[in-house]
């Protein structure tokens, strides 16, 4: 029987992290939305640090948490911000920045997790412990949010950011895989590593894909930080 106490404590320190990287990943496409022209979101209230505006209790909560547990990875959603690049001053150009905010978030909440970890050994033993596990949570969640995000294949922010800077005769052809979009990602994170290790030759290419660069941007956060 797993210790009750244990499995609580393993609980509290992914999903504080986790509802607080994505709540303030959605909360900040609303703002920079609104700031360049769309006020759609901020209309809805969904431009606010209210966890309760933006989760879903399965895509942000339950989900992230057991495939944290079970294989170290984070896979979940949240409510989409809704934003009407119709509205934006320059549609295509602000669209990207619209993307970018969210991934740009993740990585300043990592920075700062990261800094606060300096302040753990001030701390009571049980406190410093809780709070240092939940900063380093915060600090692998938000890179690998980040990154995931980033990739280039919508409705990922990293898919849109590529329609807005790409030519036309490619950022069109992008645009159109956005209804295929989840089932790719679905694809390629569940199948395909199952499928694979079914017949002996493991593939994980998602893994593959943003491993590199999460470990990368831990490194040079703690570089910049004074942790390493």
């Amino acid at each position: 029987m797993p210790d009750f106490g244990s499995v609580l404590f393993q609980i509290s320190i992914i999903a504080l992290p986790v509802v607080i990287a994505i709540t303030f990943h959605e909360a900040a496409h609303g703002w920079v939305a609104r700031r360049l022209g769309d006020d759609t979101a901020y209309l809805q209230g969904r431009v606010t640090f209210n966890p309760l505006k933006h989760i879903d209790p399965v895509g942000t909560v339950l989900l992230p948490g057991l495939m944290f547990l079970t294989t170290g990875f984070l896979f979940g959603w949240a409510k989409p911000v809704p934003v009407d690049f119709r509205n934006l001053r320059d549609p295509r150009r602000d669209m990207v920045w619209v993307a970018l905010a969210g991934p740009g978030v993740n990585i300043a909440l990592a920075l700062v997790s990261a800094l606060l970890l300096h302040v753990v050994p001030l701390l009571p033993p049980f406190v410093g412990e809780w709070l240092g596990n939940n900063l380093q949570v915060s600090i692998l969640i938000n890179v690998i949010l980040a990154v995931f995000n980033m990739l280039p294949l919508p409705p990922l922010d990293g898919g849109r950011v590529a329609v807005g800077l790409l030519p036309d005769v490619l950022a069109f052809p992008l645009a159109r895989l956005e209804r295929y979009g989840i089932l790719i990602l679905l694809l390629a994170l569940i199948l395909v590593p199952f499928a694979s290790r079914e017949f002996g030759y493991p593939v994980d290419p998602l893994r593959w894909i943003i491993g590199p660069p999460v470990d990368y941007i831990i490194e040079l956060i703690a570089r910049v930080t004074g942790l390493s």
